[in-house]
């Protein structure tokens, strides 16, 4: 149950749609979600592509199932679907910008940042995805840091591939969002690295977090859930 005052954040990289749930079956992901019950939710790693005839959009699917307001990024687009993340709320979003944080040839990657209009006043939302290589990812972090600016309450949450200590991305986002969730996510099966994490300011923000290894069944992935106070 969600302390009085508080709301509920949700970050997942639902990868394993494709190779742990074969049957693309996204009933499984959106039961796991609901069970935790997030006021907003960022998901990565969403594919639309290859799809068989007859299979909804997975980005409409989700959106659907899980809030009245969303905004989907799609990183790569091809002529059989598209790849990417969504940002999934039950309040409006204000405000929605999707910034190209794609770094050289590597894969695109994008940044989702918005305004949720909360019932306990605006909080100022990041989902996104970072790449697998070191540099790329310093140069995803400085945009973030951009995209973050002085609001408060703010979090930014995510798969942030980030498992690397010299020039890591914790060490510096928590220079801004002192809060962070510390849980080992990946592989789900028998989690050794904290890719997924919340990050948040103010400090004191972050009542409680936690992870769910249901989703081993799911995705290769944990997600990692939190309560914020905002007041």
């Amino acid at each position: 149950m969600k302390p009085d005052g508080s709301i509920r954040v949700m970050t997942w990289n639902i990868h394993g749609t494709f190779s742990l749930n074969r049957r693309f079956d996204l009933k499984r992901v959106v039961d796991l979600i609901k069970r935790v019950d997030p006021d907003i939710v960022a998901l990565q790693e969403v594919d639309s592509r290859g799809l068989k005839e007859g299979h909804e959009d997975p980005f409409d699917v989700l959106q659907g199932a899980l809030g009245d307001h969303g905004i989907g990024a799609k990183s790569i687009v091809t002529a059989d679907g598209g790849y990417g993340q969504t940002l999934i709320s039950r309040w409006p979003l204000r405000n929605p910008e999707i910034r190209d944080i794609s770094f050289g040839e590597f894969e695109p990657r994008r940044a989702i940042r918005a305004m949720a209009e909360t019932p306990l006043g605006d909080l100022c939302v990041i989902a996104t995805h970072l790449g697998l290589c070191i540099r790329e990812r310093r140069e995803q972090t400085r945009t973030l840091l951009d995209m973050i600016g002085k609001a408060s309450p703010f979090v930014v949450l995510g798969d942030f591939n980030d498992w690397f200590w010299p020039g890591s991305v914790r060490s510096v986002l928590a220079r801004v969002l002192p809060a962070r969730s510390r849980h080992r996510t990946f592989p789900s099966w028998c989690p050794l690295l904290r890719l997924d994490r919340i990050y948040c300011r103010p400090v004191d923000a972050l009542i409680h977090t936690w992870t769910d290894r249901d989703a081993r069944l799911v995705s290769d992935h944990l997600p990692v859930i939190a309560d914020l106070r905002l007041n």
